[in-house]
């Protein structure tokens, strides 16, 4: 069985934000070379995410939406794990959102439905922080 790992770097100029890594994920596949197996994607940062879903505008808004109305950023005073840092929402919204995707490998391409894109989360960026990229098999 064959393994690869590469760590994808992100530095959002914004405190939350949705990329789509999708093209990032298909490059890492093929760099290594194998055709059948699982890819494994995760944020190595507790305030940020990997997902699937739709790249829809829209809809990206909604999640936005959404998210802020469960765990809104303001007031800081509101949360006991801001006493140190002003991102208590940003761990709670990481939470919902997942930390990592596993990816079926068929036949050297990522084993995605019709509109399933792959995201990158960011609940508290402006600072560099870093997605792991795991693939194993043949």
């Amino acid at each position: 069985m064959k393994s690869y790992r590469k760590e994808l770097w992100f530095n959002t100029p914004t405190r939350r934000a949705f990329v789509n890594i999708t093209g990032e994920l298909e490059k890492c596949l093929k760099e290594s070379g194998i055709k059948e197996g699982l890819l494994l994607c995760n944020a190595m940062h507790i305030t940020a995410s990997v997902f699937i879903n739709d790249d829809e505008p829209g809809l990206h808004r909604d999640f936005e939406v959404f998210l802020e109305k469960l765990a809104p950023e303001k007031p800081y005073s509101q949360y006991a794990h801001n006493g140190y840092e002003d991102n208590a929402d940003a761990h709670l919204k990481r939470t919902i959102m997942g930390r990592e995707v596993v990816i079926a490998v068929t036949e050297g391409k990522l084993d995605l439905g019709t509109w399933e894109q792959v995201f990158y989360g960011e609940f508290d960026g402006k600072r560099q922080k870093r997605v792991l990229v795991k693939i194993i098999g043949e």
